[in-house]
């Protein structure tokens, strides 16, 4: 049986629903305290045990490439003014084994994996997608590395979700629980009205695949929304070789969205270290200031401050 040793991590997509911030700087690179959340993907496949990383850029990524290279200059300006903590962070984005790779055209997730396609050769290989962290005593990845050990199939990491957002998601149309979490499927479905979604399963962005893969995706036609869609090919897959789903009982995070990226950063900026106790001192009193109504009687004040001064 051959080792999961590559992943491949998508970063190609415009990021819209972050703009104006995205306008010229990668979804990627936006930071949940101090950190890009590409990092925190990048550091979970390490982790996982990891040793090739491929990223699927696009248009106005070259900062992902820029902030996982060396930085001579500012390494030595932190060694010089013996700042040991700080020259760590940094060194610890660099001597990685990165590769990067562009998706010309913005056709799909299916699409931006089969750019892959030369890199992974013949291969198990991981896809994680940037929009979810995932937080576990195992990381995830690596949990699906252990399915893989264990099952020699391709497995998909799955997670129950509200029945009205199933039409966001790939949903699960699963068989009996196989055991350890694993459930064999019927059939993969693509972002289903919640009336037509055959279970609550949602993917949640991390994928173990064999490289059988790649053949469905070159010749797959386009799906929802006209683009190649990455569960489209698994269904495919699912239907000569097992894929099964792995249920995740962790924390999940959405960063894709503001409001999931902004209860990712307050949860996040709760555990860090430098910002913690001032960050939960905060909370309390904004909470207290939401109960006695002060916070509106100050956002009204700064709002009307804002209108005379354009004025």
């Amino acid at each position: 049986m051959q080792k999961v040793r590559k992943a491949i991590i998508p970063a190609a997509g415009y990021g819209t629903r972050f703009l104006p911030a995205t306008k010229a700087m990668p979804k990627e690179m936006i930071p949940i305290v101090d950190k890009p959340t590409i990092q925190f993907i990048v550091e979970e496949a390490i982790a996982s045990g990891i040793e090739d990383i491929l990223i699927i850029t696009g248009k106005l990524k070259r900062p992902i490439e820029d902030h996982f290279d060396s930085n001579p200059e500012l390494e030595e300006n932190l060694r010089a003014k013996g700042k040991a903590d700080l020259l760590e962070l940094v060194e610890e984005t660099t001597g990685l084994n990165l590769y990067f790779a562009r998706q010309a055209y913005p056709l799909g997730l299916g699409h931006a994996v089969l750019q892959a396609k030369a890199f992974v050769g013949n291969e198990p290989f991981v896809i994680m997608l940037g929009d979810d962290i995932m937080a576990d005593e195992v990381p995830l990845t690596k949990q699906l590395i252990d399915s893989y050990e264990k099952t020699h199939a391709s497995n998909i990491a799955v997670m129950k979700v509200p029945h009205e957002e199933t039409s966001s998601y790939g949903i699960i149309d699963p068989e009996a629980e196989a055991g350890d979490g694993l459930y064999n499927v019927r059939k993969f479905v693509e972002k289903p009205d919640p009336d037509d979604a055959p279970s609550d399963l949602a993917i949640i962005g991390r994928y173990l695949l064999t490289p059988e893969i790649f053949n469905i995706l070159e010749h797959l036609e386009p799906g929802k929304g006209g683009e190649i869609q990455l569960t489209d090919a698994i269904d495919i897959l699912n239907k000569t070789q097992r894929v099964f789903a792995k249920e995740f009982k962790g924390e999940r995070y959405d960063v894709g969205d503001k409001f999931g990226f902004l209860k990712t950063t307050i949860q996040y900026g709760l555990k860090h270290p430098q910002v913690k106790d001032g960050l939960r001192e905060y909370i309390l009193e904004l909470a207290k200031d939401l109960e006695s109504g002060k916070v509106d009687n100050k956002m009204n004040a700064e709002s009307h401050d804002l209108e005379e001064a354009k004025d």
